[in-house]
Order: C-alpha cells, then structure tokens, then sequence
C-alpha cells in the first residue's frame, strides 16, 4: 500500500517514487514472456490487471505475493555466492559490520553500496580474496583507514538511499572514502560510472547492470557494477545545477515537478529544508516551489520548475544559502541562472569567498548585451535555455572560485536593496571549469541539453 495514486504511466525501469507504508520502495519494470510485454513489481511479480480506479484510490492486480526486505545489505551481499570475494573483502576490513546494522534514526540509516561481482573482479585480474588483498593491502591491516584494501572498499559505499532512477540526478556522489567521488553519467539508458577523459585519452568507465541492480535492504540499496574501479585522480567536472532538486521536494512525489509548493517560514525547532537556509525571521519568507505554467517565463524554466523566495525589501529575507551536489575540487567560473523579477541587487558568496561581481535579478528582458555568445560571455553574459525568444531568462557570471575540498559546497546571496516578493528567482547554479566551454550546453525546458551556440 502506498500513500499515492500512481498509475502505470508513472512506473518507471527502477523505483517508484513514494515508498510503501512498510517503509520500503516498489521496484517496477517490464519482462517480456512468450513475446507479451508485463508490468513487473520488484522482479517478484507480475501485473496482471492495472490502473483499477476505486474509491479512494487506484488498484494493480499481481499474480504473486510481493515480500518487503527482510534482511540488511550485508546479510543481503553475503547470501549472493557470485559476490564471495567482496563479501570476503567487506568483513576483513570492518565494514560488514557496518552494514550490517539498521539505525534507528532513519536520517542515519540508510547506505547504498556498489558492489562488484567474483566476474567482474576476475575480468581485473583478482580471481580470489588473496590476490584482492595482495594488491591493495598495503599495510597488512585491512581494518586500518589508511590500507589500501580498507579505501577499496569504502570507496564502494555511499551514504543516503540511492536507486538507480536517484543516482542518474547527480553527476557524482562522495564515498566513505573521505574526498573521493564517484563519478556519474547517464548515456544511453546506462548508468555509468567513473569514465572520463584525462589529457585527451577516454578512460573508459564500468557500467551499473539494471538487472542486478536495485537490491532492497532493510538498511539502503545494493546495485552491482560490470567491472572493477577504484578511486582516481579527478580532473574539476562541470555542475549544471538545478536548485529545485533537494530532498526534502523529490520526496514528495505529490509536487517535485507536478505542482507548485510552499515551503513556508520554519520555527526555531522545525526547519522544512536541511540544504536551504535563509532569513526565516523576516515576516514574508517563506521559499516557492513553482511548477509548470503556461505563458512566459516559465514554459522556459529547466524542468519547468524554479525557486522562489521574497528578497531584499521590508519584512522580507537578506539573506539566502544553499548547500550544492558534490563538487570536485578545482577552479570554476560560477554562473547565476535567473528569471527576472523584481529589482533585487545582490552580493554571491561560495564558501564564505565573495565573488567579484553582483547580481541584479531585474535583469531580464532587453537588458541581455547585443552580440555574439562569445561576446556576451566575455562580459560576464549568457542565454543558458535553448530558447531565443525574448523572455527573463539570463546567466550572469559572479566570479571564478577556487574550491579547496570536493564535497558540498555553501552559494549565498545577501541583498544589497530590493524591493519586491519573489525577487530571488533561481533556475540553475553553474560551475564550470576555467579551462571549459562556458557557452554550451544550453537547457531546454525538459531537462535535456543542446550543444548549439
């Protein structure tokens, strides 16, 4: 049972987007049997009847029972024998244990674990425990941080509940591994991770197997890997950022690009955001979640969706900060994508480090230079939707920032004056590496990118 009306228009190849009242996520997807295609649930079952209609609610007939995990990802990786040399590799150094525990407080609970099959390590050269170990064990001592073996394996663990339809959202995660990422990109209905291109050469990267993938624990998720990776050197990797993307949104299915929200003023002991904090004291200040529209600005937002928040005027917010995905440590140039609103000129902060340039968000319509992209770039100007249209989209360029640490990175604007609700109004955040093409991509509105001028 879910508290939701999904249908199969919504069903997707992973998890649906609201858990059940166990407290557990659906799994759907299609099989194919004697050349009819099926709705499946959790690989268990089969939808035999859909999208029944009923009083409160919608119905799908299966025809079989479906069984909530029962068992963590420890318990779960370890009953699996085509997994006995990770298995073999998570207990040696300590984190099996780990693992192996269910948090009370669900906010700490939950791990996601990329594991790598006997197949995949033996394609690496590692056809037992003892060569695994004999190549990463350093020190002799798989249970200290520092060994090698015991990086191996925390370099393979995620903190948070992340199925195959939440990781292809970021473009990279930090590990147990302290500073160290794995990188993402979704390319063809893969899930790949760790390719990149370094001095020109394409390293290539290993594949998530979907039908091995998305394993539900009573403590997070397990997915398996085609190949063997471990932690590298990381070139700065470009962060197109929508800022309606966190948490405390996606998880309410009801809204996260369905419907607009308000998010309204927290208390002192309630605060509805965990990445967003802003000057709630202020008497009108509570944070918009606008969605969808029909008419100028917003059929050009990225995902149809922005943020909203009263800025800089009377009994109105100062101040706004937002927490970034993971960033790898580098040097960027960092763009503000906005819709033009009310008059609101700000200062940008990334870390504490004020960038050299305001943001007025009355920008807008008129007011983007005339001249070629290269031109406007060259001062501080860009169109980041796919649009030409006049409309209130622009990107301004703040600054270029050095980030120091890979991980999540603090964005804040203070108000210099304004006057006006809604006066922050925020699409994306890009940082992009100095040494990158700053133009393109360009968004359109459902997300996807345009490499075109």
């Amino acid at each position: 049972m879910l508290e939701d009306t999904i249908n199969t228009s919504q069903f997707t190849d992973g998890k649906l987007k609201t858990a059940t009242m166990y407290g557990q996520f659906l799994i759907t997807g299609v099989s194919f049997v004697n050349g009819v295609s099926s709705f499946t649930v959790n690989r268990q079952a089969r939808i035999l009847s859909s999208n029944i209609r009923v009083g409160n609610g919608i119905m799908h007939i299966v025809d079989r029972m479906l069984t909530p995990a029962a068992r963590t990802i420890a318990q779960e990786i370890e009953a699996n024998p085509d997994y006995s040399i990770f298995t073999q590799a998570l207990k040696e150094t300590g984190f099996y244990d780990q693992l192996n525990k269910i948090d009370a407080d669900t906010s700490k609970r939950w791990r996601t674990v990329i594991a790598e099959s006997n197949q995949a390590l033996a394609d690496s050269g590692y056809n037992s425990y003892a060569a695994l170990k004999a190549r990463y064990s350093q020190l002799g001592n798989p249970m200290n941080s520092k060994d090698s073996l015991n990086m191996y394996v925390a370099y393979h663990i995620i903190n948070g509940l992340y199925f195959l339809g939440d990781i292809i959202n970021f473009n990279a995660q930090l590990t147990l591994l302290p500073e160290e990422v794995i990188t993402i990109k979704h390319q063809n209905q893969e899930v790949i991770l760790n390719e990149m291109e370094f001095n020109g050469v394409l390293e290539k990267g290993v594949t998530l197997l979907r039908p091995s993938s998305d394993n539900s624990a009573t403590n997070g998720v397990w997915h398996s890997s085609n190949g063997h990776t471990m932690a590298k050197f990381r070139k700065p990797q470009a962060l197109y950022w929508d800022v309606a993307m966190f948490p405390e949104l996606m998880n309410q299915p009801a809204y996260f690009r369905r419907q607009s929200f308000y998010f309204p003023r927290p208390t002192a002991t309630d605060k509805p955001i965990a990445s967003i904090d802003w000057d709630w004291k202020a008497a009108s200040s509570g944070i918009q979640y606008f969605y969808g529209g029909t008419g100028t600005p917003d059929i050009f937002n990225v995902n149809r969706d922005r943020i909203a928040l009263n800025f800089g005027g009377p009994n109105r917010a100062t101040w706004a900060e937002f927490k970034t995905p993971t960033i790898i440590k580098g040097r960027y140039k960092v763009w503000i994508c906005y819709i033009a609103q009310t008059a609101s000129l700000t200062n940008v902060f990334v870390n504490g480090i004020p960038m050299s340039r305001q943001v007025d968000f009355s920008d807008g319509a008129g007011r983007m230079p005339a001249g070629t992209p290269e031109e406007r770039e060259s001062i501080g100007w860009k169109n980041y939707v796919t649009s030409n249209s006049p409309n209130r989209h622009n990107a301004r360029l703040v600054g270029i920032v050095d980030i120091a640490t890979t991980g999540v990175q603090t964005v804040r604007f203070e108000s210099v004056s304004g006057t006006g609700n809604n006066a922050l109004q925020l699409d994306m955040i890009h940082f992009i590496p100095v040494d990158e093409n700053q133009i393109v991509p360009r968004f359109a509105p459902d997300g996807s990118m345009s490499y075109i001028p």
